[in-house]
């Protein structure tokens, strides 16, 4: 007899894929972890599982009692139940490889090392293209606090959820999990940033049940070690259910000249503060770089756009242009 589950890949390490079952045919197996393989046709239709996706998975009765074997060879039991379906995916990251992400809470500290706003902004457009809200974490905002304070000005003005937290002063943990804890039932979540930030002191302290390893911080280089080495979900209990944590490798892979996020046409839709200028400029295809009359030029000038965040979509814009067709 053959039996269909549902549920959510919450680990794949070497093609095998962990899924958590959220409903079956045979109850027996809602709740379990099934190892998995995924069959054929995805590679034949060039679509790999990843994690965060949910899927339909379907195995039989053998396979069902060495499930419930505490000896059991996962990758034995894994040949047995396989992947059939990949469904209602959302959105599907290049790296890490991580599908149906809802939140990125994009992680910079104020000093050691210095935060790279270029960087955080590109996250941003990738978060923004892909539907994923972007909530913006200023830690180690004791070593400055200045620049804490400027930073948290430039993203609140632009529209995003901003929070300003020390995990060695224990300032701004409570408020922001508490906005965890109100949001993320149901939803997947990743902390993103570069190496050294404190992202997993960070999730050591608003889920301390996760137990991340964390990475020194080379003095020659001020950034850390990548201390993950796979992506995973890890379950967190919210206030009215269960949510996801991703711990990931990182979200290092930002190359916009080899890897395709976004076309050049959609980039200013990834600037959220740019959106009541579109289409008030002079010209009907201001590129929003140079032209005179351009409304988000005006409005950089005025102060009602940062000049930073323009700065980003200026590099952006200048990558995105020059990308041959073959790349695109």
């Amino acid at each position: 007899m053959e039996y269909k589950a549902q549920g959510r890949i919450v680990k794949g390490i070497g093609g095998l894929y962990f899924v958590s079952v959220s409903s079956c045919d045979e109850p027996e197996a809602t709740g379990k972890l099934l190892p998995c393989r995924a069959r054929g046709k995805f590679r034949h239709s060039n679509m790999t599982p990843l994690v965060g996706d949910t899927v339909e998975v379907v195995f039989n009765e053998r396979t069902l009692t060495a499930l419930n074997d505490e000896k059991k060879d996962e990758k034995n039991s894994a040949s047995e139940i396989m992947i059939s379906e990949i469904i209602n995916r959302k959105n599907a990251l290049i790296r890490p490889p991580l599908a149906n992400l809802d939140y990125m809470f994009i992680s910079m500290a104020s000093a050691s090392p210095a935060p790279i706003l270029s960087t955080v902004d590109k996250l941003i457009s990738i978060a923004e293209f892909n539907e994923i809200e972007p909530v913006i974490v200023i830690g180690k905002c004791e070593l400055d606090k200045d620049i804490s304070k400027e930073i948290f000005e430039i993203y609140k003005k632009a529209g995003f959820k901003v929070f300003t937290v020390s995990v060695y002063e224990d300032e701004g943990i409570d408020v922001l999990s508490e906005f965890v804890n109100s949001n993320l039932t149901g939803k997947i979540a990743a902390f993103a940033g570069a190496s050294g930030v404190g992202k997993s002191s960070l999730m050591n302290k608003l889920f301390p049940h996760l137990r991340l390893d964390t990475g020194e911080i080379s003095k020659k280089i001020e950034r850390g070690k990548n201390t993950t080495r796979h992506v995973e979900l890890f379950a967190h209990e919210c206030r009215d259910g269960i949510g996801y944590i991703a711990d990931t490798p990182g979200f290092s892979m930002l190359d916009f000249e080899h890897f395709d996020f976004f076309k050049k046409d959609d980039l200013p839709l990834t600037m959220r503060e740019f959106n009541d200028y579109i289409g008030l400029c002079k010209y009907t295809k201001c590129t929003h770089t140079k032209e005179e009359g351009c409304a988000i030029l005006d409005a950089v000038t005025r102060g009602d756009i940062a000049k930073s965040r323009h700065d980003s979509f200026l590099e952006m814009y200048d990558v995105l242009k020059n990308k041959p067709d073959w790349k695109k």
